[in-house]
């Protein structure tokens, strides 16, 4: 082999590999950093991209897709002293290749240790309890805390989940017992509350019983009162009646008045129940010339309304006539 054969296979070979330094394929999903001379000039996109050959060089191959960070499990105090286990993943995305490349040493071992510090830092601020029932509030100041800090290095982290958060079983136990009295105290309040309410029902109930029975007894009472004054009337215009009659010179209106008591008083006595055996030491004749007082007086009413005898002659009528009773008799 000739010396000349020697120089153009060594020439071609430096072509070939100039035009593989100089071509780079950037596959998608991922971003180039390109150093010329040691320092960063610019970022490869996805595609085809060239070059120039022994100045610039790739720098770091830099995963732009989203990615899963697993955050070991680590013991974290809480702010009542209970010791807990806890674990958790990240999700982020590399939204800035140079920074991503150049403001951090080694990316994820950054996240790491900064998201399983600032989990210490928040639960160790809570009650267990509140650790345990705002799983929510933790994630959120979680994420709000880690991406601020990962900012600068390029990184958008998208969502810190807690996975678990285990109690040792001494307290998990307490914690049973705990909420089995809780829901009991509960359940007496409920009872309690029930048997209050239902008081306080049969209560209003029975006043509004007692109030409207007053007021009926009131409208009764006011009923009967104005049944008595409207007798009361009656009887003294019955009275007043009889004295005019008696004033004008007539005789059977006393009669009337005597009769009418005399069989009021029969009715009375006939009517109680204790009476089995009534002896009357009273004529029955007496009793018959009262009625036909009576019907005299009625006779008379009819004939003074059509122009009859004057009632003075009839009052100077025998008081024994048959029909008619003495206004006064003895037993």
């Amino acid at each position: 082999m000739s010396g000349f054969t020697i120089f153009v296979m060594t020439l071609l070979v430096l072509i070939v590999v100039t035009i593989i330094s100089t071509a780079k394929i950037v596959p998608q999903g991922f971003n180039y950093t390109v150093q010329r001379l040691g320092r960063y000039v610019r970022t490869l996109q996805p595609g085809l991209s060239i070059i120039v050959p022994f100045i610039e060089t790739i720098g770091d191959k830099v995963d732009m897709r989203e990615r899963v960070l697993d955050i070991p499990t680590q013991e974290v105090i809480t702010k009542d002293n209970a010791m807990v286990t806890v674990d958790a993943v990240a999700f982020f995305q590399v939204i800035d290749a140079p920074q991503a490349a150049y403001e951090v040493s080694n990316l994820t071992s950054a996240m790491l240790n900064l998201t399983m510090t600032n989990i210490r830092t928040v639960m160790g601020s809570l009650d267990l309890d509140e650790a345990l029932s705002k799983r929510n509030e933790i994630n959120a100041q979680l994420l709000h805390i880690v991406d601020e800090a990962t900012n600068p290095w390029g990184v958008k982290v998208t969502r810190i989940e807690i996975k678990d958060i285990d109690p040792p079983e001494n307290l998990v136990n307490a914690m049973a017992r705990q909420m089995i009295a809780e829901r009991e105290k509960r359940a007496s309040i409920l009872e309690a509350e029930g048997a209050r309410q239902s008081a306080i029902l049969k209560a209003e109930g029975e006043k509004q019983a007692e109030v409207l029975s007053a007021e009926g007894r009131k409208e009764a009472a006011f009923r009967d009162a104005e049944a008595r004054e409207r007798s009361a009337q009656a009887e003294a215009e019955a009275t007043r009646m009889v004295s005019d009659a008696i004033a004008s010179g007539d005789i059977q209106a006393i009669n009337y008045f005597v009769a009418n008591n005399y069989v009021g008083a029969l009715k009375d006595l006939a009517a109680a129940p204790n009476q089995k055996v009534l002896m009357l030491p009273v004529d029955a004749a007496g009793i018959i010339g009262a009625v036909g007082g009576i019907a005299e007086i009625t006779r008379e009413a009819f004939a003074g309304s059509n122009g009859g005898q004057d009632n003075g002659d009839k009052a100077r009528r025998p008081a024994n006539r048959r029909g008619s009773v003495p206004s006064v008799s003895s037993t």
